[in-house]
């Protein structure tokens, strides 16, 4: 079975290789186009042939994975306390020496097609060496240079508006308003006014940086979907399509406290305080689609999110940390080790009719 980091991971990168794969044939056709018949062509240069086509193609949009990989596995996470300037000018950097790597490996390849020889030949190494002093070479780092900068700002865009939200904006998914069915959990950090007292403004800062990082590992393994961070709230949801979605919300609440739990010892010698929270579930329709006329984004309305809000404030009255409405409860099967215990039906703030609650152990 895929993981869902998996899932991620790929809907990441593809993308990046379809960033790669366009620009690759345009600069082939606009390379085609200028150099025109056979006999115009630089030695440096390898010949515009079918089977040159596809090499091109496939290892370009290989590359272009590799890239992704390499981006998101390890060189985002490497960048990501520096500036935007500085992240985009070293990442560059790293990218322009690895592309040289990889030209060297992928020019003889093709040369070895076009020649009809082995990469070993002394033939496709002299012609590797002419084409590295040539134009040739500069306007293929021309070309890759500009593939990477499409990527690197691809990739900011990505993770300031959220990898979900920019395909939906992509796919124009919400461009016209929708109904659907979703799950929302409302995650409160507890006594968050006197820690940020304690911590001081920009300690405070690095605090909830920590605290969101720690608990994106079990959102991202829950398929959950961050909605929005407001202030030391997140709000996040699963779309009733997401298979076991009402399993999943309950399973990432708990993972979520776990790692809290597990990272203790490094908040107490950093800060000198460990984070906890309080969370509520509630399920119903929502109306969504894009909003906003400076500034866009994919916007939820519907009483859902006001009756989740409200209930996640009687955690406190309860003396609870998580409350899930009757209707989240009636999703999830007998086989599921919860044990639920009913709170008793309630009037919310704000509301005339009452709702059933749950906490769950």
């Amino acid at each position: 079975m895929i993981s869902a980091r998996f899932k991620r991971l790929l809907s990441q990168i593809l993308p990046i290789g379809l960033i790669w794969l366009l620009t690759g044939w345009v600069f082939l056709w606009t390379e085609y186009a200028i150099i025109g018949a056979q006999q115009n062509t630089p030695a440096t240069a390898i010949t515009i042939t079918p089977k040159i086509i596809v090499f091109a193609s496939l290892s370009i949009i290989l590359v272009g994975f590799f890239v992704g990989v390499i981006e998101f596995t390890f060189i985002n996470k490497r960048f990501q306390s520096y500036s935007f300037l500085v992240k985009l000018i070293g990442k560059f950097l790293f990218y322009v020496l690895l592309m040289e790597f990889v030209i060297l490996v992928t020019y003889m390849v093709a040369a070895s097609i076009e020649l009809e020889t082995t990469i070993f030949s002394f033939a496709i190494w002299d012609k590797y060496q002419l084409f590295f002093f040539s134009i040739t070479h500069v306007s293929t780092m021309i070309q890759l240079g500009f593939s990477l900068m499409l990527t690197l700002f691809y990739v900011e865009i990505s993770e300031n508006l959220g990898h979900s939200v920019l395909v939906n904006f992509f796919m124009g998914r919400y461009h016209k308003p929708q109904s659907e069915t979703r799950l929302f959990m409302f995650s409160d950090m507890k006594s968050s006014t006197q820690i940020a007292e304690t911590l001081g403004h920009y300690t405070y800062f690095e605090f909830l940086k920590c605290y969101y990082n720690d608990l994106s590992d079990a959102i991202l393994k829950h398929q959950g979907e961050v909605y929005q961070y407001v202030g030391d709230e997140i709000v996040i949801s699963w779309q009733q399509k997401t298979k076991g979605f009402a399993q999943l919300s309950l399973k990432c609440f708990f993972e979520m406290k776990q790692h809290l739990e597990q990272r203790k010892t490094y908040y107490m010698e950093c800060f000198g305080v460990c984070p906890d929270f309080k969370a509520s579930l509630h399920i119903g329709e929502v109306t969504t689609g894009e909003i906003g006329a400076l500034k866009k984004a994919i916007f939820f309305t519907g009483d859902v999110l006001n009756t989740t809000a409200r209930m996640q404030a009687e955690c406190t009255t309860y003396n609870v940390d998580l409350i899930v409405s009757k209707a989240v409860v009636d999703l999830i099967p007998n086989s599921e080790r919860y044990v639920f215990k009913s709170l008793g039906k309630a009037v919310l703030r704000g509301k005339s009719e009452t709702l059933e609650l749950f906490t769950v152990g």
